[in-house]
């Protein structure tokens, strides 16, 4: 998921628009929620421009296309109406996000932690969560701004206190060099 920022930090962002379609006012857009089945129940979005301009949006219908979805937004009835959205995120209140079984966390939940290890030395705050393939690594960066890349296992990773911004590591000898 995208991280927020200081226009949208209450939003939990779920999709971009790229570009417009056809000739009634759809719009592209890229899915940025682990969770399309949302859309179901909502009928309103808040669009966030790349200026930071805010816009209570009725959505009218939505549809997905490949790994994609089609957007539909009440009063956006052509193409040069729709346009005037391409490049905004859209987003739910912070408070309907899905609720995560409770060893799972969004990435943006992660952004901005503080990290340290088992003797409170602060290594670094969490710049981003990294997803590989395999093991998710947060990339964090230390006040030297060098990137630390800390894999995601039980084994180093031993708490994680989003409320408090904190997560507690122990690295394997090395980690922290590499």
């Amino acid at each position: 998921m995208t991280p927020p920022n200081e226009n949208r930090d209450d939003l939990i962002i779920v999709a971009r628009a790229v570009r417009t379609r056809g000739l009634k006012g759809e719009l592209v857009a890229a899915v940025l929620t682990d969770f399309p089945e949302r859309f179901e129940q909502v009928s309103d979005l808040t669009g966030v421009g790349p200026d930071g301009e805010r816009k209570q949006l009725k959505l009218e219908s939505f549809r997905f296309q490949n790994d994609r979805m089609v957007l539909k937004f009440a009063s956006y009835d052509s193409p040069e109406a729709a346009k005037a959205l391409v490049g905004f995120e859209f987003g739910l209140p912070e408070a309907e996000r899905v609720e995560l079984a409770e060893d799972e966390f969004y990435d943006w939940e992660l952004e901005g932690c503080t990290v340290e290890n088992k003797l409170g030395q602060v290594i670094g705050k969490v710049r981003e969560v990294m997803r590989t393939g395999g093991v998710e690594l947060l990339v964090v960066e230390n006040k030297a701004r060098r990137e630390i890349f800390i894999p995601m296992t039980q084994e180093i990773v031993i708490d994680i206190d989003v409320a408090n911004k904190k997560i507690l590591i122990d690295p394997p000898e090395g980690l922290l060099e590499l």
